[in-house]
């Protein structure tokens, strides 16, 4: 006798799937000149999904779906900054999409979908789920880079994506089906039980299933050495896309990477805890020294997410609660910030003209001072100079590494590379404050552009004076998880 699953936890995810439907049928039969109304229905979605998670909100873990599907308070919270992060994405890439004609409902329907794989990612509790939404994501993604056939860089990263992503998922498979054959199930909390009572008879297979999962999810999230796809891909993607690949996955990510390593596997902290100390290393290491050398702001950029993301596995390494909010305290705001880099990217673009180079920023300050600060608050905030954002979220992960992983010298080697890093980002500031403008065309930028770009740096410096604002719902978020 099978019992009907409770729907109510997925109602978010119910109501983004039906309004992606109807977009690809409303577009369908929309004329041209009034394609605007995707774009409409696909920020209503955004706020109607955010509506429907906060209403949904409970401090407790419900499971359903045969225990595949779980909505915590880890995963509400997640959800609603990918909801929000992605309708200021939507703002900042309107105008660039109009002028590249991509403004179409494929790239909405496309967009969604992805957002309701990440949903999925957050929300999962097995490995059959995850996986799901990892390959609703990741597709849509490949689709998105490949939408701007006038450039020819835009196949060709679609494609070093698209077989990079493949080995990746066939590596996260066979790390699964591994996991799956020592303990006899899928189902995240069944596995950590089970590993406890299999260890010493399916130690083998359990550490070759771990390997695999880790390698996975370092090429997913981007981690040297398997971030050769990062600067490749935000290089050729379109603009628009490359804000969206460098913001909200990166949530999506961390979900993944907590529900494998915390909820799954923590039984097995002693073997990831040192693989994921050497990915560190690595990635903060080539992530800053590599970006020093780049001229091109999408490629510089792509670096700096390498280096972050090695910070952000320091906090996972910790292996404490106070490590884990460190280490999604950490996602959250670089997210914030990416997001709100690689739309001034998008602000100095105009028709015909892609700002791509770092050295478009010179004079900035001169042709729009107002923007000028706001692009310095993102720089100063990811080189985590205090009193930004950026520098309480490296202090608690360094924090979690020195106090709870009692690994002081891991924490040095961080301080090293986070220095080596303050240089490329303080190279944006001097060019758009003392160099001179190389080009005087007017800027382009919409109401709904200056607005959001505006809030988004205004947030950014609030929440670095007060930081506890959010680092008291990660808290909550990872405490509830937990227990």
């Amino acid at each position: 006798m099978s019992v009907t699953p409770d729907l109510l936890p997925a109602t978010a995810e119910i109501f983004v799937l039906i309004m992606t439907c109807i977009i690809l049928v409303v577009d369908t039969f929309t004329p041209e000149k009034y394609r605007a109304s995707s774009y409409i229905l696909t920020q209503g979605t955004l706020l109607g999904a955010l509506l429907i998670t906060i209403g949904l909100y409970t401090e407790q873990s419900i499971v359903t779906f045969h225990n595949t599907f779980i909505l915590d308070p880890l995963a509400s919270m997640l959800k609603g900054i990918i909801y929000i992060v992605v309708f200021a994405v939507l703002i900042y890439s309107k105008h660039f999409l109009q002028q590249h004609k991509m403004f179409k409902g494929e790239y909405f329907v496309l967009m969604l979908a992805s957002v309701l794989g990440m949903m999925v990612m957050v929300s999962a509790y097995s490995f059959v789920t995850l996986y799901l939404g990892l390959e609703l994501l990741s597709l849509s993604l490949y689709a998105m880079i490949a939408m701007q056939d006038q450039a020819k860089s835009a196949p060709e990263a679609a494609m070093k994506y698209f077989v990079l992503g493949a080995m990746a998922s066939g590596l996260l498979l066979y790390g699964m089906s591994m996991i799956y054959g020592a303990t006899g199930t899928l189902h995240l909390a069944e596995i950590q039980t089970n590993i406890l009572d299999k260890f010493e008879t399916h130690s083998l297979l359990l550490s070759f299933g771990l390997v695999f999962i880790i390698v996975a999810v370092a090429f997913k999230l981007g981690a040297v050495p398997f971030h050769m796809w990062v600067p490749d891909v935000y290089h050729g993607a379109p603009t628009a896309v490359t804000i969206f690949i460098g913001s909200a996955p990166k949530i999506a990510a961390f979900a993944m990477l907590f529900r494998l390593l915390v909820d799954g596997l923590e039984s097995l902290h002693t073997s990831w805890q040192d693989i994921l100390i050497i990915l560190a290393i690595l990635s903060m290491a080539v992530g800053n020294i590599i970006a020093i050398a780049q001229t091109n702001i999408k490629r510089m950029l792509a670096y700096s997410t390498v280096a972050h993301v090695g910070f952000i596995l320091l906090g996972i390494l910790s292996v404490s609660q106070s490590g884990y909010s460190a280490s999604m305290f950490y996602t959250i705001t670089y997210t914030i910030m990416a997001v709100g880099g690689f739309g001034m990217v998008l602000l100095l673009s105009h028709k015909g003209f892609d700002a791509e180079r770092i050295s478009d920023f010179k004079g900035l300050s001169t042709r729009a001072p107002w923007f000028a600060v706001m692009m310095m608050i993102f720089m100063f905030s990811m080189a985590g100079v205090p009193p930004f954002l950026g520098f309480w979220a490296k202090l608690l992960v360094l924090k979690a590494v020195v106090v709870e992983a009692d690994m002081v010298w891991l924490a040095a080697i961080a301080v090293f590379f986070s220095i080596i890093g303050i240089f490329y980002y303080l190279r944006i500031i001097k060019f758009m404050f003392f160099d001179k403008a190389e080009d005087s065309e007017h800027l382009t930028i919409t109401q709904g552009m200056a607005v959001t770009m505006s809030i988004n740096g205004v947030v950014v410096l609030l929440l670095g004076l007060y930081p506890g604002i959010l680092l008291t719902y990660c808290v909550q978020a990872i405490t509830h998880v937990i227990q």
